[in-house]
């Protein structure tokens, strides 16, 4: 692994944090006062990305994509953290799990969501099954050769720009020595679809105007063709695809926690009591070396682990790390920054506590901080045959 940046990736980072600067941190005051984006905003950050050629750079050439390595899209992500998420958003980042598309499905949904034509959402935590996959009840069964669905999902971010969603669903049932184990399938889910429903969410603490749903089914009718992969092979669809979402929560904290740090560091600079600088304070200096040790460490997790996919190398075990070691990182970072503005870090006259309210889910989505440790364990244990 290079620990340098070539020419290019340098280009990627200052264009995307350029962009980051100039188009989303205007805009990120009016969105935590509305909890909206402004539809107008949105359309020109995305209008303005894909002008730029990073609109759903995380797709291959062949579809309409920029090719970027597994490594090159981090650094993009990284950049991208910094900003607003309900903004940074509309930057364009479809799921790679479309790319399991066939036929029809590439025409339908795959090219118009790398053009930008459609946008879409993945679907699938439940009320009474988050972590646990195998226990979700939103479930299809076999009508006339269709699927009626039934169920209901949450916590489903982007859903309310979503032209179309990626729902996995309980297909079926197996008996095991372990007891029941559900069949799971992906489906393809246009929003206007008879029988199904999105609902506004829950008001998060965390990352305001990106709003979370609620799509609720009732018996709603899909066929074989809006079947992502095969019939019960939602897992194998979910394995091949979904590792790069717990990437982008490392990088983004990483990013977060940059210009967090770039507060602390500024603060602790300017900021005088009992005559001096604080950061002339060894409370407060070694609490700014303890962060970027910690910001630097998460970074080269998190990008070491992208390297890996791109030389084809097993990684489940090191994407785990870097989003358990990141989110973490960026709770005590957040939390470090607000301490060392001391009361006027919880005012709204700074972005501080924003910081500090945003990193608390990221040791929840995508697999807590106890999966990522249950994933990283089992690994380290299998081959010894514990």
């Amino acid at each position: 692994m290079q620990f340098g940046l070539s020419e290019e990736q340098q280009m990627i980072v200052d264009t995307v944090r350029s962009f980051v600067e100039t188009e989303i941190y205007p805009h990120e005051a009016a969105v935590e006062r509305s909890g909206e984006v402004d539809p107008d905003v949105a359309q020109t950050i995305k209008r303005k990305c894909i002008d730029l050629g990073f609109y759903a750079c995380n797709f291959p050439q062949e579809v309409g994509g920029a090719g970027l390595s597994h490594l090159d899209f981090a650094l993009v992500e990284r950049e991208l953290g910094r900003g607003s998420m309900a903004l940074n958003h509309f930057f364009g980042r479809p799921q790679n799990i479309l790319m399991a598309c066939q036929g029809d499905q590439r025409e339908k949904y795959l090219l118009p969501a790398v053009r930008g034509d459609r946008m879409d959402a993945l679907a699938m935590t439940e009320p009474e099954a988050g972590s646990d996959v195998r226990g979700m009840k939103c479930s299809a069964r076999r009508d006339s050769g269709d699927w009626l669905v039934n169920g209901t999902k949450h916590f489903i971010s982007g859903a309310d720009h979503a032209d179309f969603f990626i729902v996995f669903i309980a297909t079926g049932e197996d008996q095991t020595p372990k007891g029941p184990k559900k069949r799971i399938t992906a489906f393809l889910v246009d929003r206007g679809t008879p029988g199904f429903e999105v609902r506004a969410g829950y008001n998060s603490v965390s990352h305001r105007g990106y709003k979370n749903c609620i799509l609720e089914f009732d018996e709603c009718r899909l066929p074989d063709a809006q079947v992502l992969g095969e019939v019960d092979e939602g897992f194998a669809v979910m394995n091949t695809w979904l590792y790069a979402t717990r990437i982008t929560v490392a990088t983004m904290s990483v990013g977060r926690a940059r210009r967090c740090f770039d507060l602390a560091l500024d603060y602790a600079a300017q900021r005088k009591q009992f005559g001096q600088q604080i950061a002339k304070f060894q409370g407060v200096s070694f609490q700014i070396a303890d962060m970027i040790t910690e910001i630097d460490a998460a970074d080269w997790l998190t990008l070491s682990s992208a390297w890996r996919l791109d030389q084809g190398l097993p990684a489940n075990r090191e994407i785990a790390s870097a989003k358990l070691y990141a989110s973490e990182m960026l709770a005590r970072v957040t939390d470090a920054t607000l301490q060392i503005y001391g009361g006027m870090g919880l005012m709204d006259d700074f972005p501080v506590e924003r910081f500090w309210r945003d990193a608390r889910v990221e040791r929840i989505w995508d697999g807590t901080s106890e999966i990522q440790r249950h994933i990283i364990s089992r690994d380290l244990f299998r081959p010894l045959g514990a």
